[in-house]
């Protein structure tokens, strides 16, 4: 159950990559769990639109890979909703290919939309946090991130690098009232996941001891409750989500 919040504590959250996905997820789980949530994205106009129309969560257009973007946006953000609370850094893209044939130009992208945009995004928060001695940050890391991945070095690199990120900045702002985890999912049914061929789906699923992949509001509601003041003593920690698939 998701520990809903007495309306005169409601927060502001912002997800990155909010809108589809496991970021549509965290999004719905916090506003179940009573809290003012925007959602940022960055391409498909339409779904964007089609995502507020279902849900009522408010979105705004933001590349996190630009630092100046993230600026404009957050203090718009910031001057509709007030202060932002909680924010879920989910926003992520891949560019898979072997370390021997990889171009620069997709190392740079993952690492620069993966890795970079948790300094563009939790700088635009983490003073008003300190003020106000409250937040919450979530990093969305990956399974990939703890054990690698054939064809992903960048990839893997960039999400490993969101750990180190997440404990570093945990140990900073532990005496302000501010928690940083980092959430590892392992492979959950999303339409990236759904868009696989049926055999490399079925081959993933046969290596997950429960048998199953996971569900979004699985992380979802994880993300909720590591907002809520129930995990106020929960703080740099890595919580792997994967059915058993990596237990390191």
């Amino acid at each position: 159950m998701i520990d809903t919040v007495p309306a005169s504590t409601k927060r502001t959250a912002v997800i990155t990559g909010g809108n589809r996905g496991l970021g549509a997820a965290a999004a719905k789980s916090l506003l179940a769990a009573g809290h003012n949530v925007v959602a940022i994205y960055i391409g498909r106009v339409d779904d964007a639109h089609n995502f507020k129309k279902e849900t009522g969560i408010d979105v705004y257009k933001c590349d996190v890979s630009h630092f100046s973007e993230c600026k404009e946006v957050f203090g718009a953000i910031e001057k509709k909703y007030g202060a932002i609370d909680i924010l879920v850094n989910n926003a992520g893209i891949t560019r898979d290919s072997f370390m021997h044939k990889m171009e620069l130009a997709q190392w740079e992208a993952v690492i620069t939309t993966n890795l970079n945009s948790q300094f563009n995004t939790t700088r635009q928060v983490i003073n008003g946090m300190r003020d106000r001695k409250w937040g919450r940050i979530i990093n969305i890391s990956s399974i990939n991130g703890r054990k690698g991945q054939f064809g992903q070095t960048n990839y893997s690199a960039a999400k490993a690098g969101i750990l180190g990120f997440t404990m570093a900045l945990a140990q900073e702002n532990a005496n302000k009232g501010i928690t940083v985890n980092a959430i590892c999912p392992g492979y959950i049914l999303t339409e990236m996941t759904q868009a696989m061929a049926p055999e490399i789906l079925e081959s993933i699923r046969t290596q997950i001891p429960m048998g199953r992949l996971g569900q979004p509001h699985e992380i979802g509601d994880m993300i909720a409750y590591l907002c809520s003041d129930s995990a106020a003593f929960i703080t740099g920690a890595k919580f792997d989500v994967n059915g058993g698939q990596w237990m390191g």
